[in-house]
């Protein structure tokens, strides 16, 4: 839906928008929806959709090409929302990509107990390193 909206009917979505306190990005994202994949595609999911390793580093790249604007790259890679494009943005980087499994990674996941001053070399560790976080998850056993 990325055509011009005409006035009235900005009025008629400004209308809707107000009544139901939704935006128009979310309005707009609906009736998108709803043209691709009709009323089964306004179900609230209840799952968690996984993505390949290759399509989150494709949407990435197709973002920081310029090429395409955010809400296209989400449309283009069927990502489910934009905060979930701009985490794998943020994330970027930092460790390596992978597949998204059901619930979070076991590297997540595990933890243990960590002293004050631990938390001190851990930190000293990454600065030194270049903000290096997967190398301080490995090399202190963190999550």
């Amino acid at each position: 839906m990325t055509a011009k909206i005409s006035e009235s009917k900005g009025k008629e979505w400004k209308e809707l928008c107000s009544k139901y306190q939704i935006n128009n990005t979310t309005l707009s994202r609906w009736i998108e929806t709803f043209e691709k994949e009709g009323i089964s595609g306004l179900k609230e999911s209840r799952t968690w959709k996984k993505y390949s390793k290759e399509v989150k580093e494709a949407a990435i790249s197709d973002y920081l090409s310029g090429d395409y604007s955010y809400k296209e790259v989400v449309r283009r890679h069927h990502i489910s929302s934009d905060s979930v494009l701009n985490r794998w943005i943020n994330h970027n980087g930092h460790r390596e990509f992978k597949d998204t499994g059901k619930g979070r990674t076991r590297s997540m996941t595990k933890r243990r107990k960590t002293t004050w001053e631990e938390r001190i070399e851990i930190a000293v560790y990454c600065l030194e390193n270049g903000k290096d976080y997967q190398g301080a998850t490995d090399k202190y056993k963190v999550s």
